[in-house]
This record gives structure tokens, C-alpha cells and sequence, in this order.
């Protein structure tokens, strides 16, 4: 199972992707679970772990005030509106993998699945960022250690 779930991330990239866009582009007419299904559909026979896919889309939207809360300190030069969307939706998978889906997917799987999304949808400097950004993330949040103390 879990060697579909890169191509699961991807699915739900394109639907919170797509669901962020529309959203400000003021769709009232939509439902996260519709855009799911669709992007779903054309990789039906692929994915087994339908479940996870769903679960990671629920989750980002049900926790997305508070993953952005938890970004913001991590990237202060960065306010979270003009982070990139791609971007932006790629650390809130990953932060929400590591702080809700520990028993799922160990961390360094997380982050590193978040880096290769970003190297193929992001820009050129996008893997280093999220790779920065979620590794502190990691670090003070997951095991509570200091971003500053060296090891």
C-alpha cells in the first residue's frame, strides 16, 4: 500500500490546490470531496489507500488555520499568504502528516515526499524551502527540541 501513497500525495496536491483556487475565486458551489473524487478517478486502479488520500484532504482543510499558525514563526520572512500556493499546500500536507499521521508514516518519509512534490511541481528553490521549513517543523514541534540547539 504505501508505495502508492506518493502517487496519493499527488492526488491530494491538485485537489487542496485546486480547492484553494477556487475558493478564492469565490466557487460557492463547492465541496472538497467532489474535487477528491474527480482527481481520484483518473488513477482509480492505482491507488489502494483511498483512505489516506481522503483523510489527508479532510484533515488539511478541517486543520488549515492552525497549520498555518504553525508555519508562519517557522518562515517569519515568508507571510503565509505570499507563499507560493503550491507551496503553501505542500507544507500543510507534511505538517499535517507529521503532527496527525505519526502512527501512518514515519517523518523522514513525510518530509522527504513533501521535498520530491515540491521538485516537481514547485519552483527551483521550492525543495530546499520545504525541506527548511518542515525539518524545523520536525525538530520544535514534533520532538520539542530548541530550532536553535545543535545536536
Amino acid at each position: 500500500m504505501a508505495s502508492n501513497r506518493h502517487l496519493g500525495r499527488i492526488v491530494a496536491l491538485q485537489s487542496l490546490y485546486e480547492y484553494e483556487f477556487r475558493v478564492q475565486s469565490g466557487d460557492t458551489a463547492l465541496k472538497s470531496k467532489d474535487i477528491v473524487a474527480r482527481n481520484l478517478a483518473r488513477y482509480e486502479e492505482m491507488i489502494d489507500d483511498k483512505k489516506f488520500i481522503s483523510d489527508l484532504v479532510d484533515g488539511v482543510l478541517k486543520h488549515q488555520s492552525e497549520l498555518d499558525e504553525k508555519i508562519q514563526p517557522i518562515a517569519p520572512d515568508w507571510p503565509i499568504e505570499q507563499i507560493a500556493r503550491i507551496d503553501r499546500t505542500i507544507l500543510r500536507m507534511g505538517l499535517y502528516e507529521l503532527l496527525y499521521m505519526q502512527d501512518i508514516v514515519p517523518a523522514k518519509v513525510v518530509i522527504n515526499e513533501a521535498v520530491e512534490l515540491a521538485k516537481a511541481f514547485g519552483s527551483d528553490n521550492s525543495s530546499k524551502f520545504i525541506n527548511g521549513v518542515l525539518g524545523t517543523a520536525f525538530r520544535t514541534l514534533v520532538e520539542g527540541t530548541d530550532a536553535d540547539a545543535k545536536s
